[in-house]
């Protein structure tokens, strides 16, 4: 947050989705059904990859922030990486 790399709110989010400043979006799991379907929907007209990940609390205490249902990552190096990071830990869950 402190590098103005990432965007939270849904409005915001979507803004800079369409301006195609957005590289990751990450959508909490316990996001409402409309707000899933709105964002996954514009993530996929933009090309713009949207990752399920965590719980609002969770996302919200990873940027040291209150609750956050989304996040827009700006830069395609963190992107890059949170995807990454992402992946593996989803796929120790699998275990």
């Amino acid at each position: 947050m402190r590098a103005r790399k990432l965007v939270t709110g849904e409005e915001l989010v979507i803004n800079e989705v369409r301006k195609g400043k957005v590289r990751l979006v990450i959508l909490s799991t316990d996001a409402s059904a409309n707000t899933q379907k709105n964002i996954m929907n514009k993530c996929q007209s933009y090309n713009v990859k949207c990752l399920p990940f965590g719980s609002r609390h969770e996302l919200g205490w990873a940027i040291g922030k209150d609750e956050r249902v989304i996040i827009g990552v700006l830069d395609s190096g963190f992107a890059k990486k949170l995807k990454d990071m992402i992946h593996e830990s989803d796929k120790g869950e699998n275990l």
